[in-house]
């Protein structure tokens, strides 16, 4: 079996190619993708070669984490059946390549227990069940009400969604692009500088940016919280007097679990959470090298989706 691939060669280096799969085992299903989402995060610092070393990763690799695509073969252990529509958080089925994290392919083959059936009210919005569990992990990880919510990309727009959803107030999120302050549903979006002598007392930081910390410390009321959600290359550290003064409580919300990505299928489903207005721009798998620019270069483009329908 064989796939057709959307591969980092080397850092700054991108390609689409004919790649071997692994022969899929009885607990296995064969996906073939409908589409699959490229992160800015995680995604564009394996593209730049500025990732910090992880198990297994070398180049060339397969990236991706945030794939939908319809079973085609299931085997007798998978728990899956034929025609089921799945989020697929990662494949590692690659011979001649890496996964990391595997899943920006034409055809995947992964554990059955890894992959989560997804219905109607999801569709193509399922590529960003990766980030919306995310979001939700960080809602979660916080010990009190979300007040603020610090970048307006796509995880920052899940946070403030998912953190109503659950029921709480509605948070204010700053955003310092004037690009991306438009699309809130809900809840406020200014330019922290705008945001007056506001102080608040939980805050998550969506924005990825490790010199935004000591200003959100500022603007903090004792007792603090901040969550990180973001996932910063450089060395994070922070002023420690503002934090001494306001007893700052700094966590960090590492990668989403299974019960996240469950309790968003379950909030999207039920009606609570939209996902919607979040998917702005569309590439083929053969434009893969200019769809990556776009996505890691153009604010405006909050989420791009590689459309495997499109293949040639």
């Amino acid at each position: 079996m064989y796939a057709s691939a959307i591969v980092f060669e080397k850092p700054g280096e991108v390609a689409v190619r004919r790649l071997d799969l692994h022969v899929p085992g009885p607990a296995d299903v064969v996906v073939e993708t409908v589409a699959s989402g490229v992160s800015t995060g995680t995604e564009k610092m394996l593209f730049q070669g500025t990732m910090p070393r992880f198990p297994g990763m070398a180049y060339p690799l397969v990236p991706g984490y945030e794939t939908v695509g319809r079973v085609v073969q299931a085997g007798p252990l998978s728990g899956h059946q034929v025609g089921e529509m799945v989020f697929v958080p990662g494949a590692s089925c690659y011979a001649d390549a890496a996964g990391l994290f595997g899943a920006n392919a034409s055809q995947l083959i992964v554990s059955g227990a890894r992959v989560f059936r997804v219905g109607p009210a999801l569709e193509e919005n399922g590529v960003l069940l990766a980030l919306a569990a995310t979001a939700h992990h960080a809602v979660m990880r916080a010990r009190g009400p979300v007040d603020l919510v610090v970048g307006h990309g796509v995880l920052g727009r899940l946070i403030a969604r998912i953190v109503m959803a659950l029921g709480f107030a509605a948070p204010t999120v700053w955003e310092k692009a004037p690009v991306r302050r438009p699309g809130a549903t809900g809840y406020t979006v200014t330019d922290p500088g705008d945001d007056g002598d506001a102080r608040y007392g939980t805050a998550i930081d969506a924005s990825g940016d490790a010199a935004a910390i000591d200003g959100i410390i500022t603007r903090l009321r004792k007792p603090a919280e901040l969550v990180l959600a973001g996932f910063y290359g450089e060395r994070v550290g922070y002023a420690f007097a503002p934090a001494f003064m306001r007893e700052l409580t700094l966590s960090i919300a590492a990668e989403f679990r299974p019960e996240d990505v469950s309790a968003v299928i379950a909030l999207v489903e039920t009606g609570r959470l939209s996902l919607d207005g979040l998917l702005t721009h569309r590439a083929a798998p053969a434009q893969a090298s200019s769809a990556y620019s776009t996505a890691f270069n153009d604010l405006g483009c909050l989420k791009m989706v590689i459309d495997w329908r499109k293949a040639a």
